[in-house]
């Protein structure tokens, strides 16, 4: 999609509601025909109506939702923890969308609505577009939309009228944000007020954002007591241990420790049930033990290689074909963990994985910054780097183990690859055929 041109999207937040919906309708059309645009989509909606184009989404329809069973919503209402913060959601937005004549949704991590309250009258208009309980919102669902965007960025977005890929919403405006489940970073969903374009605030995705940070730390008090609880069972048992033990949580959370300082208040466990010894990157090779709650784990010391871990053993893969979420997946005989990475990991790892010979401080300075200089700024990014997952990192110089082995999940386009870093080695890599 041709979106550059010299000005920005910004004179539209100067035009009233009804005259910003019919730019967004001429761009939206230019958009689909790959035409010169009067104005540049903003950013995350650019982004959104290419990936709708590559998937070949029906510009007017969309794709039909396909609404669950009611056995199967109560299923996934009981099992998701955002009925934990439901009287918090409501609390937050639901008195606000209804004087707003607008409607409060809660959206699962596939996009499927859980729970719809709000104006009566809009939820009847909301029943006409299939914006109903039970129902699929994803992006390649529903195109971009304000749940489904939220969902594919895992960023609070606003869609307003046009800028709705699919033609049959723009008469709505919609405001999400996602809830993150503070345990283990894992999307739990989208909370998002919708209602029509005519009388939508751009303020309600403030006050929606609040609201999914203040959900988040209802759940993140709700994991403290239960660490707390855990401390209370660690404590009389580390004492009687000689040598070195870590307590931890079912999400790798720690609760007390033994002999050993870990460098990070969470260790990343195997997915896989444990039977027998386990490998962690923090601390190599462990004895599980299982606790109320949690695991007891005694580090098996002399038992890992000099690179950190069995020799000759285990897998990496470093995903990146996203362009928002980048993740650090490790395979081997005792299970497998995941571990989503932030920009500069990602960067980082992709030059090591390109690099296997190894960098030192001063390459990698120049690889991430073009000034070789800045090598305080890249050791420290090592060091936290390291303290997450140390084990299959080697130093003198940074490389990955030799007892490990490191595929890469690149996108279909090179251009795509980590389309936000400036990084020179990562515009290196896009522009070679294949990595």
């Amino acid at each position: 999609m041709r979106t550059q041109h010299p000005r920005d999207a910004s004179p539209l937040a100067a035009l009233s509601p009804a005259e910003s919906a019919r730019l967004m309708a001429v761009i939206r059309e230019a958009a689909l025909s790959r035409g010169r645009l009067p104005l540049p989509a903003r950013p995350v909606i650019g982004a959104s109506w290419d990936r709708m184009l590559r998937l070949g989404l029906d510009p007017d329809r969309g794709r039909a939702p396909q609404p669950l069973g009611l056995d199967e919503l109560e299923r996934r209402r009981r099992q998701t923890r955002l009925a934990e913060v439901l009287p918090t959601l409501q609390d937050g937005l639901l008195e606000a969308a209804e004087a707003a004549a607008h409607i409060m949704i809660i959206a699962d991590a596939e996009g499927r609505i859980l729970w719809i309250d709000g104006h009566r009258g809009v939820r009847r208009q909301a029943d006409g577009i299939a914006l109903v309980e039970g129902s699929h919102w994803a992006e390649d669902v529903a195109g971009t939309s304000g749940i489904g965007t939220a969902l594919a960025v895992k960023s609070p977005v606003r869609v307003h009228s046009a800028e709705h890929f699919v033609s049959a919403f723009h008469t709505w405006s919609c405001a999400a944000a996602p809830v993150h489940d503070p345990r283990d970073g894992r999307l739990l969903g989208v909370i998002d007020v919708s209602g029509p374009a005519g009388t939508a605030h751009p303020t309600v995705l403030s006050l929606v954002t609040a609201t999914a940070r203040w959900a988040e730390g209802e759940l993140r008090l709700a994991h403290s007591r239960e660490l707390e609880g855990l401390r209370a069972v660690a404590a009389p048992l580390l004492a009687r241990i000689h040598g070195k033990a870590v307590v931890v949580d079912q999400h790798g959370w720690i609760a007390g420790v033994t002999g050993v300082t870990p460098r990070e208040r969470r260790l990343l466990l195997p997915k896989a049930p444990y039977d027998g010894p386990v490998w962690l990157p923090a601390l190599g090779a462990c004895a599980v033990e299982p606790l109320p709650g949690g695991h007891l784990l005694r580090v098996l010391d002399g038992e890992t290689s000099e690179g950190g871990g069995p020799a000759g053993w285990g897998d990496l893969l470093l995903d990146v074909r996203h362009p928002h979420r980048w993740t650090l997946t490790f395979s081997g005989p005792s299970g497998t963990w995941t571990h989503e990475l932030s920009a500069r990991q990602a960067e980082v790892l992709l030059v090591l994985a390109a690099h296997p010979e190894g960098r030192t401080a001063a390459q990698l300075a120049q690889d991430l910054f073009g000034d070789p200089t800045r090598t305080v700024t890249v050791r420290a990014a090592m060091s936290r780097l390291r303290g997450r997952v140390g084990a299959v990192l080697a130093h003198r110089p940074y490389r990955i183990a030799d007892s490990v082995r490191i595929a890469v999940a690149s996108p279909d386009h090179p251009t795509e690859l980590l389309p936000h870093s400036s990084a020179p080695a990562i515009a290196h890599l896009r522009g070679m055929p294949s990595f």
